[in-house]
């Protein structure tokens, strides 16, 4: 009875030993991957504002192209955004249905070449098809026909 009490006793110690060791050698494991070095290579945007013109230097990567964009009613003027926002038809922002809010994007018509820079601060577009909402004012300025309410696009995100 007292060789099976003294095994039972060994093989618990034994248990617990191992199951220390392994629980120190998980810490270690992570101290060493909160360790590790960030790459900060990555170059952030700079936005610089001249008489009549928004020039943004840094890096874009490419999203989507050949999309669908389309623009904002006036009836939005003056409502809350899903980010908290009051939207402004008359400003450079966007609605995206799955980037985050505040991203930088470059967005090209694909027609005629003309880009503008604008910052999602919407959920949406809701309709199906359509992959961003402009404001009137970003739609306006890059559109060659003013009459029409969509067109295709080349979607970029800031890095």
């Amino acid at each position: 009875m007292k060789k099976a009490i003294t095994l039972f006793l060994l093989i618990a110690i034994i248990g617990l030993v191992s199951s220390q060791i392994q629980t120190k050698d998980k810490a270690k494991a992570v101290v060493q991957k909160d360790t590790l070095k960030k790459d900060k290579t990555t170059i952030e945007p700079e936005i610089v504002f001249n008489d009549s013109m928004i020039v943004v230097k840094g890096v874009f990567k490419p999203y989507k192209s050949n999309v669908y964009a389309s623009y904002y009613a006036n009836k939005f003027n003056g409502r809350r955004t899903a980010s908290g926002k009051k939207f402004d038809n008359t400003k450079y922002t966007a609605a995206h249905r799955k980037l985050p809010f505040g991203t930088k994007l470059r967005i090209t018509n694909e027609a005629n070449g003309k880009s503008i820079i604008v910052e999602v601060t919407d959920r949406g577009p809701f309709s199906r098809g359509r992959e961003i909402d402009l404001t009137k004012k970003a739609f306006m300025e890059i559109t060659s026909n003013k009459s029409s309410g969509t067109f295709k696009v080349k979607i970029e995100v800031a890095n």
